[in-house]
């Protein structure tokens, strides 16, 4: 079964399990009142009130006026914030029904894998994230038009489609970088160096980095590189790259030459190496993730916290969220926004700021997401606790609104 066809076969079974809110009549206006919201930018409201009309937020503040017949969800206690926004998700990385990672031919069905992706969307939307970029899977096309046209709960999409790597010459990259555009993706990804389970040193030439990072950015489109070696970082910068990923090896100098370049930075702290190694039974002995990579990223922890605090240090550097989440990662994401604050010294609300505005800034929305305020779109989450001074709270999500439409109210 093509993909495409599995995707409408498992949203027409989550239409009967996952959302039979999308039966009800829609509320044409909603409000919200919580304890306190953190609108993303650093500044919290108390006693707040918001009103959504449609799927944008119209009015906000303590003293906002309800209208009458609106849908009112009264918060109590709970902190609101803008839903999160994770810069690099893998939404089709799953695990087959044999309980291992599927990598290829092993027997699983298409509607099996669209079933799993689907579940994946769904508990990372309902974990509080309402926007994800993905880096990229041929599957993410049809689900991005799934999640878009609501048959599918899931965080909105955006996605590189297929990445790029060396196997390309200059110009066939630029060739690929027009593809990928003609294609549909929002983002182009390049892989400019080994993973950190084959040492990270740079793969990506120089030549190769300017040819795709100016190709991309000739086209509109934005480029966000692997690259986790001081040289691979380097090269991305010079090329003119928007984002680079990963840096476990980061060094000082090459996180100043990002300030300078005005190059965002996505590093990882933690979940994903440490999903990596909850699970290395499940991947275990398939491509390298064998015995040499796990002790890779066993390395990698204690490493990636130092970097961060070295970045997040660093004049000017505008360090975004990430999570790089795969397989058994999903759902689980806010996990990593903990650990950039209990072992990598940043401050929660920093955190929550990347999180939100700063992301959506780097991913070109900052016009529609990533602050709760007047005009923006309505993704708005609450959660038990203030996570501005205990991030942990970020764990206890227990309401969730996309563009104006609530996906999960525990109250």
């Amino acid at each position: 079964m093509p993909i495409r066809r599995s995707f409408r076969f498992v949203a027409a079974v989550l239409l009967t399990f996952l959302v039979p809110s999308r039966v009800r009549a829609q509320e044409p206006v909603t409000v919200i009142r919580a304890a306190r919201v953190l609108d993303g930018t650093g500044r919290t409201v108390p006693n707040a009130i918001i009103v959504v009309r449609g799927s944008r937020i119209v009015a906000l503040g303590p003293n906002a006026s309800i209208p009458s017949g609106a849908r009112v969800y009264d918060l109590g206690a709970l902190t609101v914030l803008p839903g999160i926004i994770d810069a690099h998700d893998h939404l089709a990385w799953h695990f087959n029904p044999q309980g291992r990672y599927h990598a290829g031919n092993d027997g699983e069905t298409e509607f099996e894998g669209a079933l799993a992706i689907a579940g994946n969307a769904n508990e990372t939307l309902r974990s509080g994230i309402t926007t994800a970029q993905s880096l990229g899977s041929r599957e993410d096309k049809a689900l991005r038009a799934s999640i878009a046209s609501g048959a599918i709960p899931g965080p909105r999409l955006l996605t590189s489609l297929v990445p790029l790597t060396e196997r390309s010459s200059p110009d066939t990259l630029r060739q690929l970088v027009r593809e990928r555009k003609q294609q549909g993706a929002d983002v182009i990804k390049l892989f400019a160096s080994k993973s950190i389970r084959d040492g990270g040193a740079q793969t990506m030439t120089d030549e190769q980095l300017a040819a795709a990072c100016g190709e991309a950015k000739s086209v509109g489109l934005r480029s966000v590189v692997h690259a986790h070696s001081a040289e691979s970082m380097r090269a991305a910068a010079l090329a003119g790259c928007s984002q680079i990923e990963h840096g476990v090896f980061a060094t000082p100098e090459v996180l100043k030459l990002l300030a300078e370049r005005k190059v965002y930075f996505d590093p990882q702290v933690c979940l994903v190496f440490r999903n990596y190694l909850d699970n290395r039974a499940k991947y275990n002995g398939i491509g390298n993730y064998n015995d040499s990579g796990f002790a890779s990223m066993e390395r990698a922890l204690p490493l990636a916290a130092k970097m961060y605090k070295q970045a997040i240090a660093t004049p000017g550097l505008d360090v975004v969220y990430g999570t790089d989440a795969v397989a058994g990662a999903h759902g689980r994401n806010v996990e990593e926004l903990v650990c950039r604050v209990r072992d990598g010294g940043q401050k929660p609300m920093d955190a929550i700021v990347a999180a939100t505005s700063l992301n959506a800034r780097a991913m070109g929305m900052s016009d529609s997401l990533g602050t709760i305020a007047v005009g923006k779109l309505a993704d708005i989450i609450a959660v038990d606790g203030d996570p501005s001074r205990d991030i942990e709270a970020l764990r206890r999500v227990l309401f969730v609104m996309k563009n104006g439409r609530v996906y999960r109210n525990d109250r």
